[in-house]
């Protein structure tokens, strides 16, 4: 079977042996597309993940091979995420399901970026779920990434009314707004590139150029009644995205960190104690958000059509490479 694999500055296709169930629980999946997720640039441009590593979590499938006391069978074309967590560690008894040990060992073996994987019995009881018909693979493939927003959601405990501001509006961003949306937030979007606030604008969120700091306040504390809005949501992680933060955030509001910030900036003190701010980061989703993402998507609540750009598995460089530039919105990786 063909996987694509870290080597070093590029990504590069290799062939070896197909994997096998033997006498495992679980199954074998055919991989139909893997969307191309932050994190995998992330790992690879900052060289996190070996030679060898085989990126990708964003899948959609077919099971091929099946050993398991679930509700799957041979032939369903299923969505599923990589983590699981144990549900009894003290990360887990205070929802802090992502922090779990077991959560950041388990994994798609060997990645999404494969022809075929193996699922364990503990993906298909907790964060597998079979497609219905009239879902393209796609749209399905952002359940994993619509996991996450929503778990930050939750963790922002946000109030009924409030007015929520997302700063960076790439795939994350956008769909991080449509979620917010979806929960009955009033939603403000901005971003630098034109085109991104464009496309917010055009599925009804209203979004700015932030590029002028001060005449972006002006706009956001008309908005606000001059206070500015009750949370933000920073889904960029450029220097200039914390000064956007607390200009729009009021006071007692709050910032949802849901990006990596420069190591050379930060929050300046005096602004988080001063006005009484809560910052809080969030960054991978439960099985109970996992459901709800994929609840979000299948009833519609979600808008997650038109927005990736497909590559064959053989052009996943230039698909990396197109990402890293800004020149495309997502690139979703199909195979076959």
């Amino acid at each position: 079977m063909k996987t694509a694999q870290v080597n070093g500055e590029e990504i590069v296709i290799k062939e070896v042996e197909d994997i096998k169930l033997n006498n495992r629980k679980g199954a074998i999946v055919k991989v139909l597309g893997c969307g191309l997720c932050g994190s995998d640039i992330v790992k690879f441009k900052h060289k996190i993940a070996k030679d060898g590593t085989v990126l990708g979590h964003e899948i959609v499938g077919i099971i091929e091979e099946i050993n398991s006391d679930t509700k799957f069978d041979k032939g369903d074309r299923i969505v599923s995420s990589h983590h699981i967590p144990c549900f009894e560690c003290t990360y887990c008894k205070h929802g802090n399901y992502s922090m779990c040990k077991h959560f950041k060992e388990t994994n798609i073996i060997p990645g999404g970026f494969s022809e075929k994987i193996y699922l364990s019995e503990e993906h298909l009881k907790n964060v597998a779920h079979k497609v219905p018909v009239g879902f393209s693979d796609e749209e399905i493939s952002f359940y994993e990434p619509l996991g996450c927003c929503i778990r930050a959601i939750k963790r922002c405990n946000l109030t009924r009314g409030d007015k929520i501001l997302v700063v960076g509006l790439g795939s994350i961003g956008l769909i991080m707004a449509e979620g917010l949306k979806a929960h009955g937030y009033k939603v403000y979007g901005c971003d630098l590139i034109e085109e991104r606030i464009k496309l917010a604008s055009s599925r009804g969120i209203e979004s700015f150029n932030s590029r002028d700091l001060e005449c972006f306040d002006k706009i956001i504390k008309g908005k606000t009644e001059n206070y500015g809005v009750d949370a933000v949501f920073m889904t960029s992680g450029a220097d200039k995205a914390i000064d956007v933060a607390l200009k729009a955030v009021k006071q007692g509001g709050k910032i949802l960190v849901f990006s990596s910030t420069p190591l050379s900036n930060g929050y300046p003190n005096n602004e988080i104690y001063y006005k009484e701010l809560t910052v809080l980061g969030s960054y991978s989703p439960s099985p109970r958000d996992l459901k709800d993402s994929f609840d979000l998507i299948t009833s519609g609540r979600v808008n997650v059509k038109n927005l990736t750009t497909v590559y064959s598995l053989e052009n996943i460089q230039q698909a990396f490479d197109d990402t890293i530039a800004n020149k495309i919105f997502k690139a979703y990786i199909k195979f076959g």
